[in-house]
């Protein structure tokens, strides 16, 4: 409670945190206009029937069901982050840019990511378009509806981005970040209201197990988000002249959870190729395309097969993405060249070597958890037998993850103040 009286007593963080606010409402407003031509009530009908893109919603920040302008919301952007990662395994230059230029090669890296947004946005809002029609979630549209759609949803993302990026200047969170956590949030409200209109007094056990689960998972994503291994580290003495330097200890910090919710975004993306696939074999065979759609409705539809095959998808790519952000090898190397060292291992590659091991074991861990909360939905819906009683795995780990870091934010902006006020 003091710390929210320092917020709004110091004028700069207030504004900050109030212009935040109003770009927020701003996204929100912007997120209940629907594109041309839509039947809404057809189209929530879907998406409450349809798990993968009721996901789908979350990361549009709540913007995909009503098919909003802003209905990709912040997806676009991501995919192009993503792709930008993947290619610095392939080009080595793109490696350099991100990790050895410093700031002014993250921003030309971040400027690539844009560029990239645009045509993706264009694609993916033509196919979510297409693969709606075929659902018949919404009538079919003419070429000219067609173009006139695709420019307005890409439209939409792009000043989505721009949004998140402005949010992002305030250093009170990640913007991307605070777009979706604000779509999760803002659909609560009408969870409670339809948990209340369907309420059976009958189910009132059922409800109060639900509640005790909720907050036991919660403290579950809460304490296993923030988990991690401190490798210690030590600095060999320098003498230069006749001043000694280095001899100081620190330690790295080994997240169990190092690859964020990135894998379930992965996973997600390979569980709806198959969907695009046939929308596309559709334009040379109607009927190749008709049968192959049944077989993944079908599949998909066995809520065991889906969940194992979500759980594995997540479990891979956690592996992947770890190696993709994180080369023990590189580390090591810093760490030789800046004189630090791990008690009782050698530096360099045995320095790697020991850290690769390590990271295995924690990110075992760590995919374990991040398959386990992709399938929340499932297990909930499992263990208290109501539809609508059902805790977002994915949605939780973003929540809780979000408001985490924007604590962590508020304390560093609130500590730094206070030292100032020692000057």
């Amino acid at each position: 409670m003091r710390k929210i009286i320092q917020l709004f007593k110091i004028k700069d963080l207030r504004k900050k945190i109030l212009m935040v606010l109003m770009w927020l409402i701003v996204f929100r407003a912007l997120a209940t206009i629907p594109i041309p031509g839509i039947d809404l009530e057809r189209l929530r009908n879907f998406f409450e029937g349809n798990q993968i893109f009721g996901f789908l919603n979350i990361f549009s920040g709540g913007a995909l069901d009503n098919l909003s302008i802003m209905m990709l919301g912040v997806a676009p952007y991501i995919t192009a982050s993503i792709i930008m990662q993947l290619l610095t395994m392939i080009f080595p230059k793109l490696k350099a840019m991100y990790y050895e230029e410093g700031p002014v090669g993250r921003a030309k890296f971040n400027r690539y990511s844009r560029w990239i947004t645009v045509p993706l946005a264009a694609l993916q809002g033509f196919g979510f378009l297409k693969l709606l029609e075929s659902q018949n979630a919404v009538p079919v549209f003419g070429t000219a509806e067609i173009l006139s759609n695709i420019t307005i949803i890409t439209a939409g993302s792009i000043v989505l981005m721009w949004i998140g990026e402005l949010i992002s200047e305030y250093k009170l969170g990640n913007g991307i970040s605070l777009l979706i956590f604000a779509g999760i949030v803002s659909g609560v409200p009408s969870l409670i209201q339809q948990v209340f209109s369907t309420f059976d007094r009958a189910l009132i056990p059922t409800y109060i197990a639900f509640v005790v689960l909720a907050v036991l998972i919660i403290a579950g994503v809460v304490f296993v988000n923030q988990g991690e291994r401190k490798v210690p580290i030590s600095y060999s003495k320098r003498i230069r002249g006749t001043k000694m330097y280095g001899g100081a200890s620190s330690y790295l910090p080994l997240k169990v959870n190092q690859a964020g919710v990135i894998p379930i975004i992965f996973a997600i993306s390979i569980l709806l190729f198959p969907q695009f696939l046939t929308q596309f074999i559709a334009i040379f065979s109607p009927d190749l395309s008709a049968k192959l759609f049944a077989l993944v409705t079908s599949l998909f539809n066995n809520q065991l097969l889906y969940a194992i095959i979500y759980f594995l998808l997540v479990f891979v790519f956690t592996y992947f993405y770890t190696a993709v952000t994180f080369d023990p090898k590189e580390i090591a190397k810093n760490l030789q060249k800046s004189g630090g060292f791990i008690p009782g291992i050698r530096p360099g590659e045995p320095s790697g070597d020991f850290l690769s091991k390590l990271t295995k074991r924690i990110t075992l861990f760590g995919a374990i958890f991040l398959g386990l909360v992709a399938i929340l939905p499932n297990i909930t819906q499992a263990l208290t037998g109501v539809q609508i009683l059902t805790i977002g795995g994915t949605a939780l780990l973003i929540v809780v993850a979000v408001a985490l870091e924007i604590m962590k934010q508020i304390d560093s902006q609130l500590v730094m103040r206070e030292y100032e006020g020692f000057q």
